[in-house]
């Protein structure tokens, strides 16, 4: 491809950084993870902060800490990726899946409301493209006093809490504002991706934000996690390195989800020129693709800020009026022959085969199959140029005229 969809940012301070780290003798968890931590802690606001080796294992880990198990129910918005629901599925729970808003890709408050039962442990908000739901509205139903009412607690840790949690999908979200917070202290426990294609990489990995309410001690958990994060083993590699330390003890059966030093290294390059650098480059680039589209009626342009939200401009969610799916297909593939690459964001979760199987149908979902027949991510990166944008848009619009003037 002329123009790719999504390369990483991979430059001389990173190589340097990893470098540095391959030098040092320590290239699992330890040093340059713990600082990376403390970084983004200080960067989003929350209260405790666990790097881990991906996004779902976050996911995972939370829902397990929380008691989420047989019998439970998960709310999920019907438009997302696989992994938010997957690990649901993993908890031997059920994802109750609802429709999404019109406007912005984001899961429909009033869905959530109707799909309460005593049955349900947590809701999972997903910041879709990067732009945050409304977060005010997610706890003021489940804070509501009809809400904690039907929430039947089966766990301590569920007791403690006394109402449904909010997890936050923010694998797309980091650097994302609403109201005047960051992302990763929205919810009561938030989770990002630091995979190769996002804004912020480690190659692999995540993010774990606790952000929990009182009476929840947040370092507590998080050093809960970490344990549970490593086999159960209560301790890893950077404490067994003090004399004697080599006796340790596995408390619970865990998962390996760890962050190494050298994806830490590469995120910690990638975090101290996140806000001013990365942030202000893909905002540039979305109004750019603004500015050309708004003249086209058929353009139906992505919300990324508003007077309370703001994106993190992970992804632009271009709709086109009036097509089927079919014809945007046709659209992407007309793209693709002038060598630029697009993508689509993303397959409802109805629409997959392990899903369906499940009983899930597309048609119970009609916002969220409107919404993705009709869109075309279009690319977003450190280093699209302005006019690898116009090249973009131009290969855009003839595709899509081509297919509009051949139905009329």
């Amino acid at each position: 491809m002329k123009i790719p969809f999504s390369p990483p940012r991979m430059d001389q301070k990173i190589v340097d950084e990893v470098v540095d780290t391959l030098k040092s003798g320590w290239i699992t968890t330890g040093p340059k993870t713990k600082e990376f931590e403390r970084e983004l802690t200080a960067y989003c606001g929350n209260k405790a902060t666990l790097a881990v080796n991906s996004n779902t294992i976050g996911l995972e880990v939370v829902l397990r800490w929380f008691g989420v198990q047989e019998g439970d129910e998960v709310i999920v918005p019907a438009y997302t990726y696989c992994a938010t629901a997957n690990v649901i599925v993993h908890c031997g729970a059920k994802p109750v899946m609802v429709d999404v808003r019109a406007d912005d890709f984001d899961i429909s408050v009033e869905n959530v409301r109707k799909a309460l039962t005593p049955r349900t442990k947590v809701v999972m908000p997903v910041d879709l493209g990067g732009m945050p739901c409304d977060y005010d509205a997610v706890f003021a139903l489940v804070e509501s006093e009809e809400a904690r009412a039907m929430f039947s607690p089966r766990t301590e840790e569920q007791r403690e809490l006394g109402r449904v949690l909010v997890l936050s999908d923010s694998a797309h979200s980091i650097g994302a504002e609403y109201k005047g917070r960051k992302a990763g202290s929205l919810a009561d426990v938030s989770v990002f991706s630091f995979h190769a294609v996002k804004n912020l990489t480690t190659a692999e990995g995540g993010a774990i934000m606790l952000n929990l309410p009182e009476p929840f001690d947040n370092e507590e958990v998080y050093r809960y996690l970490c344990t549970f994060t490593l086999h159960g083993q209560n301790k890893d590699a950077l404490a067994k390195t003090k004399k004697g330390a080599w006796r340790y003890d596995v408390l619970v059966s865990g998962f390996k989800g760890n962050m190494t030093d050298i994806q830490a290294s590469i995120g910690l390059v990638e975090l101290r020129r996140y806000e001013e650098d990365t942030l202000v480059y893909r905002k540039h680039v979305f109004n750019r693709y603004e500015e050309a589209f708004k003249k086209y009626e058929w353009a139906e342009l992505p919300l990324y800020e508003t007077a309370e939200r703001r994106s993190s401009f992970h992804v632009y969610c271009l709709r086109v009026k009036g097509v089927t799916e079919e014809q945007r297909d046709d659209i992407i593939q007309r793209i693709f022959d002038r060598d630029v690459a697009v993508n689509v964001h993303f397959q409802p979760l109805p629409l997959l085969t392990a899903f369906k199987e499940k009983g899930y149908r597309m048609e119970d979902y009609p916002v969220a199959y409107d919404n993705y027949s009709r869109e075309i991510s279009l690319p977003v990166w450190y280093g699209l140029n302005d006019d690898m944008v116009d090249e973009v848009v131009r290969a855009v619009v003839d595709s899509v005229e081509e297919i509009l003037d051949n139905h009329k």
